[in-house]
C-alpha cells in the first residue's frame, strides 16, 4: 500500500512540473513520453489520421505558451488536453463528418453469413454504433468536448474542467444533461446494460 501512496505522490508532481525552469526541453521530453501515447489515442478516436499531427500541434503550442502554465491551477495533463481540445475546434466539421459516416457505415453492416447469435450480435451492435454516434454528431461542441474527455480520454471532472477552463460544476451539469440526451437515443441500450 505504501508503494502506490509514494508512486500516486510522485506521479502528481511529476504532472506538475516547473517548466520556467533552465531546461524545459528536459521537461517536456518527460511530458511528450508520459502523454503523447494516450493523447494520440483520445485524438484518433475523434478526427482519425489528423491525430499525428495534432498531438505534435499540441506539444509545440505547450512549448511556446510554457509561461502561461500555472501548475497550482492544474496538471500537465489537464493542460494539454485543454491545448488538444482547443486545436481540436478547428477541425470539428471533420469530427462531426466522421461520426455520421460512422452512423451510417453501422447501419450498412448487416454480416452477409448466417452464424445465429453472432449476427443478431452484429447487427444490434451496429444499430447501437448508428444511434451513439448520430447523437454524438448532433451534441454542442462544448458538451461533445466534455462528454469525449471523460469517457475517452479518461479525465475526471476536475481535469475536464482545468482543460476547458470552465467550473467543475458545468462539467457535472453538462455531462448529466448529455447523458439524459443519449440515453432517449438508446434507452434499450440502457435497460440491457443497466447504465444510469
Amino acid at each position: 500500500m505504501t508503494q502506490h501512496t509514494t508512486a500516486g505522490a510522485a506521479s502528481d508532481a511529476d504532472d506538475r512540473p516547473d517548466l520556467s525552469g533552465p531546461t524545459p526541453s528536459r521537461v517536456f521530453g518527460q511530458l511528450f513520453d508520459r502523454h503523447a501515447r494516450p493523447l494520440h489515442r483520445y485524438l484518433a478516436r475523434r478526427v482519425g489520421d489528423l491525430a499525428d499531427d495534432l498531438v505534435g500541434e499540441t506539444f509545440l503550442v505547450a512549448y511556446q505558451t510554457r509561461t502561461g502554465y500555472d501548475p497550482q491551477r492544474g496538471t500537465a495533463r489537464s493542460w494539454l488536453y485543454g491545448i488538444a481540445t482547443n486545436l481540436l475546434r478547428r477541425h470539428v466539421r471533420q469530427e462531426v463528418r466522421g461520426l455520421a459516416a460512422a452512423a451510417r457505415a453501422a447501419g450498412s453492416t448487416a454480416g452477409g453469413e448466417d452464424h445465429g447469435g453472432r449476427v443478431a450480435e452484429q447487427v444490434d451492435a451496429a444499430a447501437r454504433t448508428r444511434l451513439l454516434a448520430g447523437a454524438l454528431a448532433e451534441l454542442d461542441a462544448g458538451d461533445r468536448d466534455v462528454l469525449l474527455l471523460t469517457s475517452w480520454a479518461g479525465l475526471d471532472s476536475n481535469e475536464v474542467a482545468e482543460a476547458l477552463g470552465i467550473p467543475v460544476g458545468t462539467v457535472r451539469s453538462r455531462l448529466h444533461r448529455v447523458r439524459r440526451r443519449l440515453r432517449a437515443h438508446a434507452p434499450e441500450t440502457d435497460a440491457r446494460t443497466g447504465d444510469e
